[in-house]
């Protein structure tokens, strides 16, 4: 199984834990799709969105002394938009329902989010020979 279709598997098991996820994709830091379980047309500009806001994040982070970039959350009316930092290659961006559990959520995109780092980054190190497009490691 190549990278891209394990991380296709991690984003479906996770949605069939979540029930209230409506949407997840893993992107490149630099907003190229990795994979996603959204829907149709939407995962190239929510990966776009995601690298701009992971570039904010980071700043955000870095000037106030808190670290390296985790995770970012937005409410909105009709829900949430939340990014994880998947290696140090990868993000993992889920659209939730507002009656999502905030902390369920948490708890499932941070294991869901190591995972995808763990498959991303093996696969850069490795050449990506199954992957022959994936962006470069970008620190």
């Amino acid at each position: 199984m190549t990278a891209e279709a394990e991380v296709l598997v991690e984003l479906r098991r996770l949605r069939a834990r979540l029930p209230q996820l409506t949407g997840a994709l893993a992107a490149s830091t630099d907003g190229l799709v990795l994979a996603s379980d959204t829907v149709d047309g939407e995962a190239e500009s929510v990966a776009a969105l995601t690298a701009a806001a992971l570039g904010v994040g980071r700043r955000l982070t870095d000037s106030t002394g808190q670290g390296a970039f985790r995770e970012l959350l937005v409410r909105g009316d009709n829900g949430y938009v939340a990014t994880y930092a998947a290696g140090g290659s990868a993000v993992l961006t889920l659209l939730a329902e507002p009656r999502v559990n905030v902390g369920r959520l948490h708890l499932e995109a941070r294991r869901s989010s190591a995972r995808i780092g763990e498959l991303v980054d093996g696969a850069l190190e490795r050449g990506a020979p199954d992957r022959p497009g994936l962006p470069p490691r970008i620190p």
